[in-house]
């Protein structure tokens, strides 16, 4: 009797929680955007949100939670409930970067966080204010070594000024670095020529570029962008193996059910299938990085290792 009652017992738990999770979403789900408003992962997140809102039929709320690279909203998410109705939009900067920039961080990616799955890979291009008489990364280069240059970043320890730290210590010359409050910050000042050059997202700097305000030199990834064909990547022009971009990924607390995790994957792989969202993210510089856990946790374990390796280069110091 007592082992047809365990039986019993054992099958209705597991129906009440497989019905749990066929509903999923029970209720209005948090998108949390490790970012300012206007920043790559807001960006995605509300074009997301709008997608997985359809698909769930429950509304997907994106809120931001700037501060730190991403840190400041990596451990809200870390502390939420493993139930799904939490999730971010995290990049480099709060899965790897800080990492690497703060072992002593209170989280740890790949403990810490159920990694759902990579959706974009952002590369920065290398640019120079029109009054820096440098019209190639060569050139670039010989002024930097002739004469003491200032550079611009998004921020101590963003990827902006990480990928130029790496290329100076690749190079052996040291430049001035001068953070700002965030990307758009960066590009006024490259603009206004307070420092010559600075490495920014694409969709910052393209109509500065084709409005000839804005000198482009590289791209940080291995290969040219589709949203800039014409424009080297650094690998080409000399300087092999450099390849820095920061990875916009799906995440929520860790312990977050199996079957809730499938489902947002597959909401999710359907929603970057589709032309509207596929355009718009190609319009952004956008490079499609579409997989599941498995792969996307080996991928952040890669990312990690990789900024360390760089911060460790260059010898930034998160101050």
């Amino acid at each position: 009797m007592r082992t047809l009652l365990a039986v019993f017992c054992s099958a209705l738990l597991f129906a009440v929680a497989g019905h749990a999770q066929e509903t999923y979403p029970s209720k209005s789900v948090r998108l949390i955007a490790a970012a300012a408003p206007g920043g790559n992962p807001d960006v995605l997140a509300r074009m997301l949100a709008a997608k997985l809102a359809d698909a769930f039929g429950r509304p997907f709320v994106v809120e931001n939670i700037p501060g730190a690279g991403g840190v400041v909203a990596a451990e809200q998410v870390a502390r939420a409930p493993a139930d799904g109705h939490t999730l971010m939009l995290g990049d480099s900067g709060a899965l790897a970067i800080n990492v690497a920039l703060n072992p002593k961080l209170s989280y740890q990616p790949l403990r810490d966080f159920t990694l759902i799955t990579a959706l974009a890979a952002v590369p920065t291009v290398l640019v120079t204010n029109p009054s820096l008489p440098a019209t190639s990364l060569n050139d670039f280069v010989k002024e930097a070594r002739a004469r003491q240059l200032a550079y611009g970043s998004a921020g101590n320890g963003s990827v902006h000024h990480l990928t130029m730290a790496v290329f100076l210590a690749r190079i052996g010359v040291e430049m001035l670095h001068v953070p700002y409050k965030g990307g758009t910050a960066l590009v006024a000042a490259v603009l206004a020529g307070e420092v010559q050059s600075g490495w920014s997202g694409i969709p910052n700097v393209a109509a500065h570029i084709r409005a000839g305000k804005l000198r482009v030199l590289c791209i940080s990834t291995a290969q040219r962008s589709a949203s800039m064909p014409d424009v080297p990547a650094c690998a080409e022009l000399g300087h092999a193996g450099f390849d820095i971009a920061t990875t916009i990924g799906l995440q929520a607390p860790a312990g977050v059910p199996r079957e809730v995790v499938a489902r947002l994957q597959a909401a999710v792989a359907k929603a970057l299938r589709e032309k509207d969202l596929a355009e718009r993210m190609a319009n952004l510089a956008m490079e499609l990085r579409e997989n599941g856990t498995e792969h996307y946790a080996r991928f952040v374990r890669e990312d990690i290792e990789r900024y360390a390796a760089a911060v460790k280069a260059a010898g930034v110091k998160n101050d």
